[in-house]
């Protein structure tokens, strides 16, 4: 007992001062945690996330190739016309956007450059900016488990296949996507009277008597005057190709699995068809190489578009964070099933509390179902029961620290977009609360309908 509470807050003490120092800190810190715990207390060291890893690369490759193209740029100004064309319903559009231009690209990082355009409108309707750039920015990593080339929705993939159950993408995506909707659609519709409206905000109209303050209010922001590539919407074309390739594949496995013959399009390798983690590998990165063939871009330029930087932050994080959690828990495996045993069979909902804990301090929903996956397999739960509670492992708006987040407080020029005083009572709290709340109970009544567990 004294060894696993030892060990546990080491383990905690490393994934807090992670978050604090921040970047690839916790990623690094992650791994001498790794090698706290094999050379101080002699535990055996779990296999690294590599398959998460490797996934996470080829989508991350293939995305910053597109966004090099324009191809992102493309996607985001065809947001700004819609919002443009109907202001006053920016509080329920954005987050809505907000949620498919994450699944469309696999990434919550491509929101960024929507946050300028959402705040403009929002201000010049004279709409509380607020209301729709903080349930943005909670839609935008809730698209994160409804997107068939995000590295959570590969790694529950993965996963699975251990769990003896098969799952496809196919299966994963028609409980979440609809789920993850609803869940977006409540906190937009909480969010459109929240707070105070700009000419009643006292705190604001204080502000406003502030000449500096006022004059940078009145800059329009646009990324409609922004000249594209010729070929950004090739680049689109092709990196959907891929996605929509992805899909016709685990649709027609869910199709195999149903009992349905089907022509085999893949090679079977020891009588065996390749697992659905590595052909998303190589399509993605085939995406990427059709995308640089087709534009001509420069490959140097991959490495330093802001995605790319993001998602080798992710891999890092990843890679030390989840190989130091899956060591700890396999090294007390036994101890901890004898522990949550009785609960989770009891209310296997409530695994999807546990979940979302572990969410609020590991950043990343893949890095969190790397941690609690192998807790789901050694408790006996069936695959499809888990991916009902999937999208309970996003939590990273309980502290507000994830860039998306700070990113929104930052492009909120009016400053109705904040952390509050007490750190908890920040602009996201409640529409994460609300978001995750629904889409969670709402995945796990569709999978129970869907799957009969």
């Amino acid at each position: 007992m004294l060894m696993f509470f030892t060990q546990f807050f080491l383990v905690l003490a490393a994934i807090l001062l992670g978050i604090r120092r921040g970047g690839l800190a916790l990623g690094m810190i992650g791994g001498l945690g790794v090698a706290v715990l094999v050379f101080i207390f002699r535990v055996q060291p779990s296999e690294p996330p590599i398959q998460v890893m490797l996934i996470i690369l080829a989508v991350v490759t293939s995305s910053a190739a597109l966004q090099v193209a324009g191809g992102l740029d493309y996607l985001v100004q065809l947001t700004e016309r819609l919002l443009r064309a109907h202001p006053n319903r920016v509080t329920l559009l954005a987050p809505i956007c907000s949620f498919f231009l994450t699944v469309c690209v696999g990434t919550g990082h491509a929101v960024y450059a929507l946050f300028p355009v959402i705040a403009d409108v929002a201000w010049r309707t004279r709409i509380r900016p607020e209301r729709p750039m903080a349930v943005s920015s909670v839609a935008a990593q809730m698209g994160i488990t409804a997107s068939p080339v995000a590295a959570a929705v590969t790694t529950f993939l993965a996963y699975s296949i251990k769990m003896g159950t098969p799952v496809t993408i196919f299966d994963i995506v028609k409980i979440t996507l609809p789920a993850g909707l609803v869940g977006v659609l409540a906190a937009s519709l909480w969010s459109l009277n929240r707070g105070k409206d700009l000419d009643k905000d006292l705190e604001f109209l204080e502000r406003m008597k502030d000449e500096e303050f006022r004059k940078q209010l009145d800059v329009t922001v646009t990324t409609l005057d922004k000249k594209l590539p010729a070929k950004a919407k090739l680049s689109v074309a092709i990196f959907f190709s891929g996605v929509l390739f992805i899909v016709l594949l685990a649709l027609r496995d869910t199709f195999v699995y149903s009992g349905y013959h089907l022509p085999n399009i893949l090679p079977l390798v020891n009588g065996k068809a390749i697992p659905m983690s590595t052909v998303v590998q190589m399509i993605m990165l085939a995406c990427g190489a059709f995308i640089l063939f087709a534009t001509n871009i420069n490959a140097k330029d991959i490495a330093k578009a802001s995605v790319f930087a993001a998602g080798m932050t992710a891999v890092v994080s990843i890679f030390g964070i989840a190989w130091m959690s899956d060591t700890f828990i396999t090294s007390n495996q036994p101890f901890l099933i004898a522990k949550m045993r009785i609960m989770v069979q009891a209310a296997p909902w409530t695994f999807a509390i546990a979940m979302f804990c572990v969410s609020a301090f590991v950043k990343s929903q893949a890095a969190t179902l790397t941690v609690m996956m192998p807790f789901g397999i050694a408790l006996g739960l069936p695959a499809k029961l888990m991916l009902g509670l999937m999208p309970a492992s996003y939590a990273y708006f309980f502290f507000c620290f994830y860039p998306s987040d700070l990113a929104a407080i930052n492009m909120d020029r009016t400053g109705t977009t904040h952390i509050g005083k007490y750190l908890l009572n920040h602009s996201f709290m409640i529409p994460g609360f609300i978001g995750v709340g629904v889409s969670t109970t709402v995945a796990y009544i569709l999978a129970k309908l869907a799957f009969h567990f």
